[in-house]
């Protein structure tokens, strides 16, 4: 009997299953790596599922929004403080498999207590009928290790912080972690917020916080020889901003070269004292990087001690920072061309890599972990902290954001109760009689997804239903991404300082243009190729927005491009064999 033919959708899912075997490779070692290293939260209960989501539906949002709203929030004080698990203490004569047995004992102890602290915190913010939101922190050990990997080897380390709301990215946990480090806070896509906020910010940070601060641009525009309107970037860090980001590594390295007060006062230990990094460094070499003539400098020397065992050849710089916070966008940048990969997804990087900027500094990027910090979920996903695919709670989500920013007139929505038909009032006027006056609707979060659904035209299959599930998929990536631009302003701002209009909260976009951007979310790596020739759209189609590029005054759509995932071809590349 002949046997049948495949159909066309049994094809199409062989070809699917053959794409996937092929990128996965003839080996599923690297498939079980990246499996160990993926991040690890925790889910949220049916209950507040079902509570959230009759939230979104029956409570109406805050309309005008409090001015105040636009002003972060101080760190909670009346908490016991969180903590970032530290690497236990270990010894030589220790083997492979006791080490690791130390750190998983300790972590657990750790996950632990974290939770009995965020439990007491979210039953406190519990005293209303509202739901309280839990918070999400990086639950993986493997994540951790990395962390304490990149911590250890490193002399200076920059933490890079969004300028849209820096206090979220740089918690008391992790302040506390780098106390006894050299740290230089980074303030990333400075291109989002006003110009005044960003320095808000950087005079709030440098007045709490004992600690250089510089500010970063990781793209610029690409000129293009045809007439398309969609927009191409390069990695790009302008010399202005370059020259102060070496120079707050320049003064700390003049520091280190220096003997402690400790060692100065003892004549001894200053006769055998001898600073841990290199004592003369190029430091035009690290100035002169740019796009036009980018470089590939080699280390001296690849061992972390040289042969007499008292210096290493080379100055190395740590990249520290949460999911999404543009590490690799600036690392790109000081090359001047795309080295690693990047991905709009936050937490695509898996394993610390190594780079060389000049043949005396070595550059170390970290994975993104989302850090023990006393914040809603929400918050965390209004950052881009974490991945907006993996979150369930997408209507407390939206109600969140709905209460910060005016979402309904930033997408000029109608309100679904304003396409009902109006039932014509027949009844004689008379003199003495009182007008009828049809009063607005108020707005719910479930009110603006249904009205973005229908306005995008975006229906489920069967029910022909409006796709609420997508509309807020493509809200959150839009105002993650800052396709949608948002900024806090720094505790204790005046509001009649913010210089923002009545009712526009974090919101830094008015009425918008009529004209979309063709930026199609998906998880699809970004490249050296598809950024410069600006394809990085997807399948989805499912985050069309007004364009607000006109209303800020900057290009916004650089800063999906923001997290990088591991090559694992990169000469470059450090592991953690040999590593305890």
């Amino acid at each position: 009997m002949p046997r049948k033919k495949p159909s066309s959708t049994r094809k199409k899912k062989e070809e699917q299953q053959l794409k996937r075997a092929v990128k996965r490779g003839p080996s599923s070692e690297a498939l079980q790596s990246s499996r160990r290293l993926q991040s690890s939260f925790i889910r949220p209960s049916p209950e507040y599922l079902d509570k959230t989501k009759s939230l979104a539906s029956n409570t109406p949002l805050i309309r005008p929004i409090p001015s105040g709203t636009a002003i972060h929030p101080e760190h909670v004080t009346d908490q016991e403080p969180l903590t970032c698990t530290r690497r236990p203490k270990w010894r030589f004569e220790m083997t492979k498999k006791e080490v690791e047995s130390n750190e998983a004992g300790l972590f657990r102890k750790w996950i632990k207590q974290t939770d009995e602290l965020l439990e007491q915190w979210q039953s406190r913010s519990n005293q209303t009928s509202i739901p309280s939101s839990p918070t999400y922190f990086e639950r993986n050990l493997e994540v951790w290790r990395q962390l304490w990997r990149v911590v250890e080897i490193s002399q200076i380390l920059l933490v890079l912080l969004d300028s849209r709301c820096p206090l979220l990215h740089y918690p008391p946990s992790l302040a506390n972690y780098l106390a006894d480090r050299r740290v230089i806070l980074v303030l990333t896509k400075t291109d989002i917020p006003r110009t005044s906020q960003v320095e808000a910010w950087v005079t709030y940070l440098r007045g709490h916080y004992d600690i250089p601060v510089v500010r970063a641009e990781s793209y610029t525009s690409k000129a293009t020889q045809d007439n398309s309107e969609r927009h191409r970037f390069q990695p790009y860090l302008p010399q202005g901003l370059r020259e102060q980001l070496v120079a707050a590594i320049r003064d700390l390295h003049s520091k280190m070269i220096q003997p402690p007060e400790k060692v100065k006062t003892n004549p001894a230990w200053m006769k055998g004292w001898k600073p841990s990094v290199p004592t003369h460094i190029d430091w035009e070499a690290a100035l002169q990087f740019d796009s036009e003539t980018p470089a590939d400098p080699m280390p001296l020397e690849r061992s972390d001690e040289a042969e007499d065992g008292e210096t290493t050849p080379f100055l190395t710089v740590g990249l520290l920072g949460q999911p999404n916070t543009g590490k690799s966008s600036l690392l790109n940048a000081l090359f001047g061309k795309t080295r690693v990969r990047a991905s709009k997804t936050p937490g695509k990087t898996k394993h610390f890599q190594t780079l060389f900027w000049t043949s005396q500094i070595r550059l170390v990027d970290c994975p993104g972990v989302v850090l023990p910090n006393y914040v809603p979920m929400e918050m965390q996903v209004l950052s881009g902290i974490l991945p907006i695919p993996r979150i369930s709670a997408f209507p407390a989500c939206v109600h969140f954001v709905s209460n910060l920013l005016p979402v309904e007139k930033i997408l000029k929505l109608t309100h679904p109760a304003a396409s009902e038909e109006q039932v014509v009032d027949k009844r004689t006027w008379r003199e003495g009689m009182k007008p009828i006056i049809k009063q607005t609707p108020s707005w719910t979060a479930m009110d603006i997804l249904l009205a973005y659904a229908t306005q995008k035209g975006w229906f489920t299959a069967k029910a022909g239903r409006p796709d609420v599930g997508r509309a807020a998929n493509a809200l959150l990536r839009a105002l993650a991404e800052g396709r949608i631009p948002w900024a806090f302003w720094p505790p204790g701002t005046p509001p009649e300082f913010t210089g923002s209009e009545p009712g526009t909260g974090i919101s830094l976009a008015q009425e918008l243009e009529d004209d979309i951007i063709d930026d199609e979310d998906s998880d699809q790596d970004i490249t050296a190729e598809n950024i410069e020739e600006d394809n990085y759209s997807n399948d989805d189609d499912d985050a069309e927005f007004p364009d607000t590029t006109a209303a800020v005054g900057s290009t916004l759509g650089r800063f999906a491009l923001l997290e990088v995932e591991d090559d694992g071809g990169d000469d470059d590349s450090e592991n953690e064999e040999g590593i305890p």
